[in-house]
């Protein structure tokens, strides 16, 4: 477990009234090498951050965690090989913000109905322009932003899941962001940790002012089949 810096002046996240309220981050690592990169950029804003290894804790350990914020982070293959992933982002959904980064956004997708395949084109360490949409973690930056990206799989044209919708598209039309219509569920293709993505850490402190429910407790959401992992414990930086 790794606690967050919160000294004055830094970012302290946003409760339900507006009123500063420290954000606590849980974290799904999907055994990814970003996964540090990201929960370094939520201390640093101010966070309180706890890591699981996506076989490390259940639904049940996730909702007693006290988390304010869900991030469920990148990794290698594809979304029913993320562990307790699918299962928790259904499980919190409507409950706390959550955020799906690369492997993480795919799951969103799978989760509720959507679909997600081979991507147009491989891209490993490239960067990309984006357009979007200026809201949710896109809000206040330039209408075009650089994104780095490690993805071969990705969310394909009319493979969206009912009610969410695009939040950002690269030149050639390919999505890059996703995000539910009236739940602040939001994925991201790219990765904002990411020396490639000079926004990043702007859109991580728009994700940690998303209000948060003082006692969130998960509502009831289909999830997909498979158990999940086995309680753990929290893991900090290695």
């Amino acid at each position: 477990m790794s606690a967050g810096r919160g000294s004055a002046g830094v970012f302290r996240g946003v409760g339900p009234d507006g009123g500063p309220a420290r954000a606590r981050v849980l974290v799904i690592d999907n055994y990814d090498s970003f996964t540090y990169n990201l929960v370094q950029l939520l201390e640093e804003l101010g966070a309180e951050v706890v890591v699981y290894r996506n076989d490390a804790i259940d639904v049940a350990g996730i909702a007693a965690s006290g988390l304010t914020h869900l991030v469920v982070s990148p990794g290698p293959g594809g979304p029913r090989e993320a562990g307790v992933s699918m299962e928790a982002i259904g499980a919190m959904h409507g409950v706390v913000p959550v955020l799906g980064v690369c492997l993480g956004h795919q799951a969103m997708s799978e989760v509720f109905g959507g679909r997600v395949g081979p991507a147009g084109r491989l891209m490993h360490g490239k960067a990309s322009e984006v357009a979007h949409d200026g809201r949710g973690v896109f809000a206040g930056l330039p209408a075009q932003v650089v994104c780095g990206r490690y993805h071969s799989l990705a969310v394909p044209e009319g493979g969206l899941p009912e009610g969410f919708e695009v939040t950002a598209r690269t030149e050639q039309g390919e999505i890059m962001g996703m995000r539910h219509r009236t739940e602040p569920t939001e994925g991201v293709q790219f990765h904002p940790e990411s020396v490639l993505t000079p926004e990043g850490r702007a859109m991580l402190e728009n994700f940690l002012r998303t209000p948060h429910r003082p006692h969130p407790t998960p509502l009831s959401h289909p999830t997909p089949p498979g158990g999940p992992g086995a309680p753990g414990e929290a893991r900090g930086p290695a």
